[in-house]
């Protein structure tokens, strides 16, 4: 009886192999989860964020999944940085193909003490911040007539939290401007997706208790729910799915989506 020889593992076939993506907020929680999950599935991408040595170490991640990586020091609220990243990219890999926007700030402020500083200092990283690099991505998306755009937003951009008033007016802002964006682009063979996560396990609310029922997630987790996403595109996504019934509850009645952040402390506490 001949026994036969043992194969050789399957690889995992790589589902984004040699697609050009650009990350933005990538230095840490899920920006740095989501580059390596690109990375994974056979991505080059270009990392943007303020630290370089952060970027430096991730970029030498990448490098050991055997795709190639660009660390571009840019701050999203500056629109010469950001052109810059995106000059970068093309020059090295002459497209985009995916842009995860993903830079963000949390601002935390009751209504009754917000100031307008608080609400501009939100809307610079988490709502301009975006649309910098949007329109810096655009004109090659569109000539190219496909690319894939995720927007980060939070579930703070489909429910108020309080007391996240400035945060919340910018992630609305971003949610809406997605809205119209992926209808606006479809025609073009851009896809946009807006990824709205609960809590995340960052260093951005490492300070805030939150109830059970808000668990923080890991970063890892709304990593893979974009890199699903980018795979088979979708409009929206939530994550974690326990999140939808907050929305739900929301679009029956405010009065009831109100009552559930109330129940439950939703806002957390330090």
């Amino acid at each position: 009886m001949i026994t036969p020889k043992p194969q050789p593992p399957k690889l995992r076939a790589q589902r984004l192999r040699d697609k050009i993506a650009i990350v933005t907020g990538a230095s840490r929680g899920i920006g740095e989860a989501t580059v390596l999950a690109l990375a994974r599935e056979g991505a080059h991408v270009a990392l943007a964020a303020r630290t370089a040595p952060d970027l430096e170490r991730i970029a030498a991640e990448v490098h050991l999944a055997g795709r190639e990586a660009l660390p571009v020091v840019t701050d999203v609220t500056e629109a010469e940085q950001v052109q810059n990243l995106v000059n970068q990219t093309l020059e090295r890999w002459k497209r985009v193909d995916i842009l995860v926007a993903n830079a963000g700030l949390y601002v935390r402020r009751p209504v009754a003490q917000v100031t307008v500083e608080d609400v501009e200092q939100a809307m610079a990283v988490n709502f301009y911040g975006a649309l910098h690099v949007i329109r810096a991505v655009l004109p090659a998306m569109l000539a190219q007539r496909r690319g894939h755009i995720v927007l980060v937003t939070s579930m703070d951009g489909k429910k108020g939290i309080p007391p996240d008033a400035p945060y919340v007016a910018a992630k609305f802002a971003l949610s809406g401007f997605a809205d119209v964006a992926r209808q606006e682009l479809r025609p073009a063979g851009v896809h946009v997706t807006t990824v709205f996560p609960g809590r995340v396990d960052t260093a951005m609310i490492a300070d805030l208790k939150v109830p059970w029922i808000s668990a923080k997630i890991p970063p890892q987790q709304v990593a893979h729910s974009i890199v699903k996403a980018l795979i088979h595109p979708q409009p929206e996504v939530v994550v974690p799915r326990l999140a939808l019934a907050l929305i739900y509850l929301n679009t029956l009645s405010p009065h009831l989506g109100d009552w559930f952040v109330r129940t439950f402390r939703l806002e957390g506490w330090e």
